[in-house]
């Protein structure tokens, strides 16, 4: 009985200590996930070893998400972003029943509504990825590096509102921090304040 009750105690500081484990941050490896995209087909961040990753939280009800893609500014950067060989991740963190929810079928054709061009659209409603980047907001960037060290975590852009105008005065946090990695440059703003529709959990 005593054996039993040491086993337990310590598997239940493993499952605390899991559950708390510090969120991912900038300068240091990115927290490693596994999630299904809307095809059915699981994906690693391990699997994209040696490549640069951008994550973008989203949430297609969100009028922060609806600036970007009506505007066609988030698919003109996807499009710009993979054509260099950058992987361009959608994750989607909307809990089953909140707003912003989708079934790999409904993505599929929100991906296709949108002429989005992202890498692939990652579904978790667990909140477990989320939660683990600290993601805030849809949208909420990130960018990791090919060695696997996260360079960047914030907004998209400079300019915090919902109206597209606004898109052309901004300054472009992700693509100008993109062209830096590319050109072997350090990113030279690593962290913003993200903004837009809090994820929901």
């Amino acid at each position: 009985m005593k054996h039993f009750s040491i086993a337990a105690a310590f598997a239940s500081i493993l499952a605390v200590t899991a559950t708390q484990a510090s969120p991912a941050k900038v300068g240091e490896p990115a927290p490693a996930f596994t999630l299904t995209d809307s095809n059915g087909v699981q994906h690693s961040l391990a699997d994209f070893a040696g490549k640069t990753v951008v994550l973008e939280w989203t949430n297609h009800e969100c009028p922060f998400v609806k600036k970007h893609y009506e505007s066609s500014n988030m698919q003109a950067q996807q499009t710009a972003a993979t054509a260099d060989g950058v992987v361009w991740l959608s994750i989607n963190s909307s809990a089953a029943g909140k707003q912003g929810n989708v079934d790999g079928s409904a993505a599929n054709r929100l991906r296709t509504q949108a002429k989005a061009a992202s890498t692939a659209y990652l579904l978790d409603a667990t909140g477990v990825t989320g939660r683990m980047y600290a993601a805030k907001t849809t949208p909420h960037m990130y960018i990791i590096d090919p060695k696997g060290v996260l360079r960047y975590a914030g907004a998209i852009d400079s300019i915090p509102s919902a109206d597209p105008a606004d898109i052309p005065k901004a300054t472009q946090y992700v693509s100008t921090a993109l062209a830096e990695l590319a050109a072997g440059k350090p990113v030279t703003t690593v962290v913003t304040q993200a903004y837009g529709c809090s994820v929901k959990y």
